[in-house]
């Protein structure tokens, strides 16, 4: 049975740039309706374990393209309950940054300085604090003993967790069980819910239609809490703004499903993608060489064999980001923690023998037995912008094929041969450092199987000044289209050669008061000037514990 319903604003998604919005509006005295395709977990929810079913497999949004695989979050809270809590600011120089458009990519008004009150904002609402070399863990004091034998520096990342309530077990990828990492669960989302916003999850919006009076049509499907492909119910919800933070590899699909009834989408909408020029090597470490080469000894007889014992990045090294180098040949490297699953399976033998398997027999039994010895290296780097999406699936953001997690999306991604002169100098790094003096051996991540892949899909719906090339205006309003405003990553114009988390939520928050302007010109009464959540009290608060509760027992 179809509904309709109206409210002020409609936010889709609820990962950084749809909590933030749905506080701030929230807050401001708007009525507010957030739609997320995702269950409702938290704390207690989540699990040690990858079975199938477990939070492992619920909460994750692993599409296929072609030359290109995009790994989010699909639940509430979104891409900030699945990502690794590292919180960098971008280095100064990527908001100069070209590519290969010949002129500045990032609007005029947008500057690391003028961004820098915005970051201060987010870290005060999480809060981010700089971890020290007592934080780091086993893998993150490796890679820096490692730098350090090969001349390279490396430093502690700052990071969104509260190291009172870690207890490194390294399964805050898959949602953290002691709510010791910071996700919009404990500190946005609360605080909107206690202003009254409603967040709705198993709802996935499929189109955005105009009204005659210009507000907004949001349709949606209900999908069922176990197969995800499973439509329950549909609705359509009426918005005097809407406000899409669905992420980078689902928001330019909406678009472009709603274009025969919403009008012309901008030519940037679908293109210009950038995967952050992420990449994967995987070292298997030497375990007596770590203790000759580099001095390493954990004091219970072992040097390291620690790769699963931990809190995810901790340590990185950022020799190469220097404004000084020509673009394309700038990355930053840091110590990961890929969790068991289709990092063992996809991992390949460092051998180079190209008649020697590389994907299984013997000595691919040899490192999966050696797993606690590995050490994986995250590169990120500057990309092309050369992803774009093709015509969309007839439901959601890609064609799923499994009940949770997995499906083939509309992205094609073919890398150029200055993202590929990124990776190929990386990689050599890489090499350089953890192969000296025989203290591992290393194997790139290769494409041939899922293509390159990214955790921090970016610029599908970019800001710019140009509209020829930009979806969005700075102030992140979707050309063409009054009302409707893009937060997420997609928004983000390029490669950011960090973490980019961080960035997202600045340049959220940098939109806010924006948004507000055009809702209040568009009827609704609502104010800016709300102080940072105080979330953590929130996520604490009986009406917060009472909603999530009554939202998993409903399923919707």
């Amino acid at each position: 049975m179809s509904t309709v319903e109206q409210t002020d604003v409609l936010v889709v998604g609820s990962g950084f740039g749809g909590a933030i919005a749905a506080y701030h509006l929230a807050a401001g005295g708007a009525r507010v309706v957030v739609l997320e395709r995702g269950p409702w977990l938290s704390g207690e929810d989540f699990d040690q374990d990858f079975r199938f079913g477990a939070s492992g497999t619920r909460i994750f949004d692993f599409v296929i393209g072609n030359g290109m695989s995009l790994l989010g979050g699909n639940c509430v809270g979104g891409g900030s309950v699945v990502y690794f809590a590292a919180m960098p600011r971008a280095p100064r120089f990527v908001f100069e940054r070209h590519g290969s458009l010949g002129r500045r990519m990032w609007p005029a008004a947008i500057t690391r300085d003028a961004l820098e009150p915005w970051y201060d904002r987010v870290a005060e609402a999480l809060p981010i604090s700089q971890l020290n070399w007592n934080d780091a863990t086993y893998a993150g004091g490796l890679w820096a003993a490692a730098c350090a034998h090969a001349g390279r520096t490396a430093n502690p990342v700052p990071a969104a967790i509260d190291r009172e309530l870690c207890t490194n077990c390294n399964w805050m990828l898959a949602g953290c069980r002691f709510d010791a990492k910071r996700s919009m669960l404990l500190n946005y989302l609360p605080a909107a819910v206690s202003h009254g916003a409603q967040i709705r999850p198993l709802h996935e919006v499929q189109q955005i239609a105009r009204n005659q009076d210009g507000s907004y049509q949001v349709a949606y499907n209900t999908v069922h809490d176990v197969d995800y492909r499973v439509v329950t119910g549909s609705g359509t919800i009426q918005a005097k703004i809407v406000i899409l933070a669905a992420g980078a590899g689902a928001t330019p699909v909406i678009l472009q499903r709603s274009e025969p009834v919403l009008g012309k989408m901008p030519y940037a909408v679908g293109r210009f993608f950038s995967g952050n020029g992420e990449r994967l090597n995987t070292a298997i470490i030497d375990e007596d060489k770590a203790r000759s080469v580099l001095g390493l000894d954990r004091g219970d007889g072992l040097a390291y064999a620690a790769n699963q014992i931990g809190k995810g990045p901790t340590v990185a090294s950022w020799d190469d980001l220097d404004d000084t180098k020509p673009e394309f040949e700038r990355f930053s490297l840091e110590q990961l923690y890929f969790p068991p699953g289709l990092g063992t399976i996809l991992a390949q033998t460092p051998n180079p023998d190209a008649s020697v398997p590389a994907w299984f027999g013997p000595r691919k039994k040899e490192i999966v037995e050696r797993w606690q010895s590995w050490l994986t290296i995250f590169t990120t780097s500057e990309d092309d912008n050369e992803g774009v999406f093709g015509p969309p699936p007839p439901t959601g953001n890609a064609t799923r094929f499994s009940q949770q997690m997995l499906g083939f999306g509309p992205l094609t991604y073919r890398p150029t041969a200055n993202t590929l002169h990124g990776w190929e100098l990386s990689d050599a790094e890489i090499k350089r450092v953890l192969e000296k003096d025989g203290l591992a051996e290393v194997r790139p991540w290769t494409n041939e199987v899922v293509g390159a892949y990214t955790v921090h899909p970016l610029a599908s719906c970019r800001i710019g000044d140009d509209p020829a090339t930009s979806a969005l205006d700075d102030t992140h309003e979707l050309r063409g289209h009054p009302g409707i405003f893009v937060t997420d990553g997609s928004a983000v114009p390029g490669a950011l050669l960090v973490n980019p988390a961080f960035t997202i939520a600045a340049l959220a928050e940098r939109a806010m008061p924006g948004i507000v302007r055009a809702a209040r010109e568009r009827g609704v009464d609502v104010r800016y000037g709300a102080p940072a959540p105080d979330g953590q009290t929130a996520a604490r608060d009986a009406s917060w514990t009472q909603a999530v509760r009554l939202a998993g027992a409903a399923g919707a």
